[in-house]
């Protein structure tokens, strides 16, 4: 390094910037996006784009579906427990499931990281989870972006974005069009919160309540804190394992009509999303066991019934709209093949109007 790039990068450090914890973190994060790769992965983490051969003779007329989100606030409760393993899964699940929805087998992944100061084991860990999430998905991580931006983050925070690219054929693409009155729902249940409602979530618990992440609740059997750092669940393989199997009529048609991953807006705004007009989905609320959590918080704020709804997925991670005639059983086998309940929660019933989605009591 001549002179000149020495006082350069110490000029860059004095201003906040130091590009040897940039090289660190770097280095770390390599061997964990590394053991995600598959044989379509062309190229190591490093180059300006990451390289992923589609397999074309797996696919006729294949279709890419791409998504992008954030953890969102939840990572507010990553920073107060210092604790930065579980938010990677976060993120991948989040978008993994939305690919899902399309019937898509999710691909590739990349992520985004911005921070006021690079800490390298923090950002390690991050991605060690963000490589566990693809490995749940089934998907290669091959690269992103880690932003160092002091004056913009706050001190000892971080975001965290993601964006995944998914492939269906086309014949066996899954929009929710061919949804009609007398289908069933079946719901995939939640392992909590998953990645939305934390900005109401944190307020009754630790501004209403005055409870601390390390305060336990007998009903939750955990601390506060554990309950809020519970991954979102990931649904790709148990989902795919029942599209793909050849005991269930194969497109078309296919009677898994609709897919819908129920975060920000809850079952309210999610499920009509995929329903076509003169259709409305009927929830029956205590049709599935609600997490404790839940009743924790409305408890708390006294909030709504509906607004719990739209704010929270109330236990229900994704929804599956599917033909009347192969409800039970292919709720049954979405229960033996991933350990998650699976129950029947609703039908589709007749409206004039928009398609909506209203929870009844049973």
């Amino acid at each position: 390094m001549t002179n000149s790039e020495r006082s350069s990068a110490s000029a860059y450090a004095a201003a906040g910037v130091d590009r040897s914890r940039a090289a660190e973190a770097i280095a770390r994060m390599k061997a964990h996006a590394r053991s995600t790769f598959t044989p379509n992965v062309l190229a190591d983490i490093g180059l300006f784009g990451g390289l992923f051969a589609l397999d074309k003779e797996q696919y006729q007329e294949p279709v890419l579906v791409a998504t992008t989100d954030s953890v969102g606030t939840k990572l507010k409760v990553a920073f107060m427990m210092n604790k930065h393993d579980t938010v990677g899964i976060d993120i991948v699940s989040h978008c993994a499931n939305d690919v899902l929805a399309q019937g898509a087998q999710p691909l590739f992944f990349l992520d985004y990281i911005g921070t006021s100061q690079l800490d390298p084991e923090v950002m390690a860990t991050v991605v060690a989870g963000i490589a566990e999430g693809c490995k749940q998905a089934g998907c290669a991580l091959i690269g992103g972006e880690t932003a160092e931006l002091p004056g913009f983050y706050n001190a000892g925070e971080y975001d965290l974005v993601g964006m995944m690219v998914g492939v269906v054929e086309k014949s066996r693409l899954i929009d929710g069009r061919d949804i009609k009155v007398g289908d069933r729902v079946i719901g995939l249940l939640s392992s909590g919160l998953h990645t939305n409602g934390y900005s109401l979530a944190r307020k009754l618990l630790f501004e209403v309540a005055g409870y601390t992440p390390d305060t336990v609740l007998p009903e939750l059997g955990c601390t506060i804190g554990e309950e809020l750092l519970k991954p979102h669940r990931c649904y790709v393989k148990p989902v795919l394992s029942l599209l793909n199997d050849p005991s269930i009529p194969q497109f078309p048609p296919c009677p898994v009509k609709g897919i819908a991953h129920i975060t920000g807006g809850g079952l309210i705004e999610n499920v009509p999303r995929i329903l076509p007009p003169g259709c409305k989905a009927s929830i029956g609320r205590g049709s599935w066991c609600e997490p404790e959590i839940f009743g924790v918080l409305q408890r708390l704020g006294n909030v709504p019934t509906e607004e719990m709804f739209r704010v929270f997925n109330m236990g229900i991670g994704l929804v599956l709209i599917v033909d009347a005639q192969h409800a039970p059983r292919m709720a049954s086998q979405l229960m033996r093949s991933s350990g998650i309940p699976a129950p029947i929660i609703g039908r589709i019933d007749a409206t004039d109007g928009a398609p909506t989605c209203e929870i009844v009591e049973v």
